[in-house]
């Protein structure tokens, strides 16, 4: 298992949440499925919630399983826009500026690693209670948390799932989280294909990049191939069945300077901690089943964060099928 990933103890699911009007637009350069950053930045506040709750948990990584989805843009020709809605007038009565907002309604799972030393099971029952109603009054990446169609369906019940027996135990108890979360996606890390996309690019275009490798993998390249016995050719692309749901993503951001004195730059967010200029970092990630996962943490991200770099990540440490006989035994 990687050193770097977070400690937990349980897994806290909860299924199956009906958001309304989340951020479509994850960066200045995608849209679609809220950032992982918006998911990291909810779990992080939901633990600042539970401890002023009394609830003494570590609330380490996160996993997110997508049910469906509906993004609010046209239907209408090949080139889709948001829906937009009018804001209200300025004071004197002047139509106000629109601004830009992309919304998506989404229907998903989250998997919360926690740990927590010790949590009996009378604890357990009234804590999850605690957290799912605090989690109905936050934003999610955005969005308003909607009530459950059938509150008292098992399908929308909060459930722990306990990983502090042995490695048998754990794969059990994983298994069962994957079943139960069927059917879904669940969005991973795969960094890997950038470098492979690259070094195709480079057998021909020497002078080729990553940010070259990165536009194209987050589009479907077409071209025609022709006949070599003078007939009709044909028109192929670079996504051939069983090649994946692959998809640009944002994951983090890098600094553009350096650090600035808490307070010395007007209009921060908070005028007691420093302050840093930065850019969104891209990569590309992809949709896959969830029993395909084979451990916890080819599904949870976590923050990997090297202020010295100015690096601020968020992290996936999935490997694809060719590696995944060495992830059955990443519990231990």
């Amino acid at each position: 298992m990687n050193d770097d990933f977070p400690r937990f103890t349980h897994l806290l699911i909860l299924p199956h949440l009906r958001i309304q009007n989340a951020n479509a637009i994850s960066s200045p350069l995608t849209h679609g499925f809220p950032s992982m950053t918006a998911f990291l930045g909810l779990l992080w506040a939901l633990e600042r919630k539970a401890r002023k709750a009394g609830i003494a948990l570590e609330f380490n990584a996160i996993g997110v399983i997508s049910h469906g989805w509906q993004e609010q843009v046209n239907d209408g020709g090949f080139v889709k826009s948001f829906r937009l809605t009018r804001n209200p007038v300025d004071k004197d009565g002047s139509t106000a500026a629109i601004v830009e907002e992309g919304r998506i309604h989404l229907d998903l799972s989250l998997v919360m690693a926690v740990h927590a030393e010790p949590w009996d099971a009378q604890a357990q029952a009234a804590d999850l209670a605690t957290i799912a109603n605090l989690l109905s009054g936050m934003r999610v990446a955005g969005g308003t948390v909607l009530p459950a169609t059938q509150p008292d369906s098992r399908r929308h019940q909060p459930w722990l799932a306990d990983f502090t027996g042995n490695s048998a135990d754990r794969r059990q108890a994983f298994r069962e989280v994957c079943v139960r979360l069927l059917p879904g996606s669940a969005l991973v890390a795969r960094e890997d294909l950038i470098d492979q996309r690259l070094a195709q690019m480079q057998a021909e275009t020497p002078q080729a990049t990553r940010l070259d490798a990165w536009l194209s993998l987050s589009r479907i390249n077409w071209c025609y191939q022709p006949d070599g016995n003078g007939g009709k050719g044909r028109w192929i692309n670079d996504r051939p069945k069983g090649s994946g749901w692959i998809v640009p993503i944002p994951i983090g951001y890098g600094a553009l300077g350096e650090l600035h004195a808490p307070g010395s730059v007007a209009n921060a967010r908070d005028m007691d901690v420093p302050f840093r200029f930065v850019e969104s970092l891209y990569s590309v990630g992809e949709w896959i089943s969830p029993h395909r996962l084979h451990s916890p943490q080819q599904l949870l991200w976590y923050a990997d964060n090297q202020p010295d770099d100015g690096l601020y990540r968020c992290r996936n440490d999935y490997r694809p099928a060719a590696d995944a006989f060495e992830q059955l035994y990443d519990f231990d």
